[in-house]
């Protein structure tokens, strides 16, 4: 029999580490090659580890809701001596790798349960180490807000720590003021009152939207947009770029082209704030708010949206919003993002005032599509038609992007939609 080591898998470019939801698998059960064995979430998405092995799962060495960093040992599956290296497995962006072992060793366990003498709070091995290296006091660690999940401080949170306490004089603490302990009024609950706790996501989400409004002052424009052209394109030619494509064309890949377009007439909405500093990106990463089965969003975004075509948009969306849909998504492939759009009328809505996905300074929403009646200006003077209508809005940070180039920015965007060639070859 041979001993396999199942790793925490990298999980992208910037991810570290990641924390054990559940345990699919029990030591004693058999596993096939590429079954899930256990959920992982890190600060980004959730994601299954499957096994790179078939075999029995003899030993587990992290409990749920244990942080493990990447690359330790989390579980020991046995498997019949000889077997074939086993393959990566397509499930996670770089699959975990295996090693044989003749026993597990309890030292990841030790060195991943660290935490301080003076507190209960858990700190990751990465952080402490970022800590040890910046001369962090544990004090100073503590006091420190965490963004992870139920309020852990991640590597992203104590760097941003680092840079912010480089850039502050140097001061004398002053003594320790006792804080008055914050009154809530109670809350009667009755019997026919439904407790719902939230779940870990939409914790997320929460905390994300309300940091968004304490961080930017919020201001939405709107316009209305004549999708005449753009509708009757699609009716035209969806059914043959099906079968060219072998994709659906949605109203999204249309929107997205436009938005692209807008964005290198408008570089400055393609920003982020540092301080005092503007960040004016150059890649255009477009990221679209997707539904999931549970009620929460995701936002997956398309990477360097203005160098695809209609199809190219449009696969990239359809697949997106497929494995968004299916918790699939990587977290590279939620990441990165520099505009987000959100579409409110595919639940029947004329418009929204969306909040910034920060650190973004501005988010798009498109209202339903209706056909009302509209002025058009002919040669032979002004008529009433039927067209197809809808609204945009568009929330932007004030701080950064004034009223001008906010306005400026979405009446572009209509234009380029409301200019729309009809004749347009797929």
């Amino acid at each position: 029999m041979a001993r396999v080591e199942l790793v925490m898998p990298k999980m992208g470019e910037s991810i570290m580490e990641a924390t054990i939801l559940k345990w699919r698998k029990k030591p004693g059960d058999r596993v096939e090659l590429d079954e899930p064995v256990l959920d992982i979430a890190t600060d980004k998405v959730d994601s299954e580890v499957p096994s790179p092995v078939a075999g029995v799962l003899v030993e587990i060495l992290f409990p749920e809701n244990e942080t493990v960093a990447i690359n330790k040992a989390i579980a020991i599956i046995e498997t019949e001596a000889g077997s074939a290296q086993p393959a990566a497995s397509p499930a996670i962006a770089q699959p975990a790798s295996v090693t044989t072992a003749s026993a597990p060793s309890a030292q990841p366990v030790s060195e991943q349960r660290s935490m301080s003498s003076e507190s209960s709070r858990f700190y990751s091995p990465l952080v402490r180490t970022i800590a040890k290296e910046e001369n962090i006091s544990n004090t100073e660690l503590e006091a420190i807000i965490g963004s992870g999940m139920e309020g852990r401080v991640t590597k992203k949170d104590v760097l941003e720590y680092v840079t912010n306490r480089s850039k502050q004089p140097a001061v004398t603490a002053p003594a320790p003021v006792q804080q008055p302990v914050e009154q809530r009024p109670a809350v009667s609950v009755s019997g026919n009152v439904e407790i719902v706790e939230m779940d870990r996501m939409r914790k997320l989400i929460a905390d994300h939207m309300v940091m968004s409004k304490h961080t930017s002052p919020h201001v939405t424009s709107f316009v209305e947009v004549d999708m005449t052209n753009v509708v009757l394109w699609r009716n035209r030619i969806k059914d043959s770029f099906k079968k060219q494509y072998g994709e659906n064309i949605t109203f999204t890949p249309i929107f997205i082209e436009a938005v692209a377009r807008a964005i290198r007439d408008f570089p400055m909405i393609n920003s982020s704030v540092d301080g005092t500093r503007i960040l004016v990106k150059k890649d255009i990463n477009i990221g679209m708010a997707a539904a999931m089965p549970s009620g929460n969003l995701i936002v997956p975004v398309i990477k360097n949206a203005d160098y695809l075509n209609l199809a190219g948009l449009a696969k990239s969306v359809n697949d997106l919003a497929t494995r968004a849909r299916a918790s699939q998504l990587k977290p590279d492939e939620i990441s990165g993002g520099t505009f987000t759009l959100t579409n409110v009328g595919t639940f029947g809505n004329l418009m929204g005032t969306p909040i910034i996905n920060q650190p973004q300074v501005a988010i798009m929403a498109m209202g339903a599509i209706k056909k009302k009646p509209a002025v058009l200006e002919t040669e032979q003077g002004d008529v009433i038609a039927i067209r197809h209508m809808m609204f945009l809005s568009m929330s932007y940070d004030h701080r950064i992007v004034d009223g001008s180039l906010g306005g400026s920015f979405i009446r572009r965007v209509a234009d380029y939609l409301e200019a729309f060639d009809t004749n347009r070859a797929i």
